[in-house]
């Protein structure tokens, strides 16, 4: 089952900032600085985790994983926005 993770971090190195975006954008969809929405099975939540603990430094770096339920449930309703309003990416199967 596939659940949808809110995923924050706060980097203070630029090496270790950019990896770590990167890292995230392979993996979800970037909606603020360091924000990520990722759609994620149990392996490919272990996998990111591990992969962002390579990369970060456990003193100086932080990373917020929140875990938002289902990932086929509507954001709608729980997501609520001041100022501009959050627009998902479309997604599009190309065959």
């Amino acid at each position: 089952m596939r659940k949808r993770y809110l995923i924050t971090y706060d980097v203070a190195d630029d090496k270790r900032r950019n990896a770590v975006f990167k890292l995230l954008m392979g993996n979800g969809d970037h909606v603020q600085y360091s924000v990520f929405l990722c759609d994620l099975n149990a392996a490919e939540l272990a996998r990111v985790k591990g992969e962002l603990s390579e990369v970060m430094n456990h003193r100086r770096d932080q990373a917020i994983v929140l875990d938002l339920g289902p990932a086929d449930n509507d954001l709608g309703e729980k997501l609520q926005c001041v100022g501009k309003a959050y627009t998902p990416p479309a997604r599009v199967t190309v065959v």
